[in-house]
C-alpha cells in the first residue's frame, strides 16, 4: 500500500487500538480515529482519562488498525501533539452528534483533541507475514 491508500484504509476502518506507555508498562485501548490525511490522524477523548496524560510525559505512540473483510493490519507510528483549535473541536461534535451532550456538560476545555504527526506505517497481509517490517512515510 502507498500513502494514498493508507489514508483511505484507515478511514474506511476507524476502529484501532492505541498505544501508550504508562511509566515502564504499554497501555493498549480502542479508540475511533476522526480523520486521517497528510494533516496526520486526528482523535478525541476526555480531559480526565489516564491516556491524555500517558501522552503528556512521552507522545510517542503507536495505532494498530484492522479489517476482518481483508484481513489487512496498519500499524501507524507517530508523535501526539494535542490540538487546541475550538474550531476543529466544533467540526468533531458537529459530525459526531452522539459526543453533544458530553460536551455540553463537560466543555470544550475538557474535550482533549490530539494529532498523530511524523507518522510512518506497516502494512500486514498474509502475503508479507514472513517479510521483515517495510515502513512508509505518512
Amino acid at each position: 500500500m502507498q500513502r494514498d491508500e493508507i489514508y483511505a484504509f484507515l478511514n474506511a476502518n476507524p476502529i484501532c487500538y492505541l498505544a501508550t506507555i504508562d511509566g515502564d508498562r504499554p497501555r493498549v485501548r480502542g479508540m475511533m480515529l476522526f480523520k486521517a490525511d497528510a494533516d496526520g490522524l486526528l482523535f478525541h477523548s476526555g480531559g480526565t482519562k489516564a491516556m491524555i496524560h500517558q501522552i503528556e510525559a512521552n507522545p510517542h505512540v503507536e495505532v494498530c488498525f484492522f479489517s476482518q473483510q481483508d484481513n489487512v493490519q496498519v500499524r501507524v507510528s507517530g508523535m501526539a501533539e494535542f490540538v487546541v483549535d475550538i474550531a476543529v473541536k466544533q467540526v468533531m461534535v458537529a459530525e459526531r452528534p452522539f459526543l453533544a451532550p458530553i460536551v455540553e456538560k463537560v466543555g470544550y476545555a475538557q474535550f482533549i483533541v490530539f494529532r498523530l504527526m511524523n507518522c510512518e506505517a506497516a502494512v500486514w497481509t498474509m502475503e508479507n507475514n514472513m517479510a521483515p517490517t517495510a515502513w512508509v512515510a505518512l
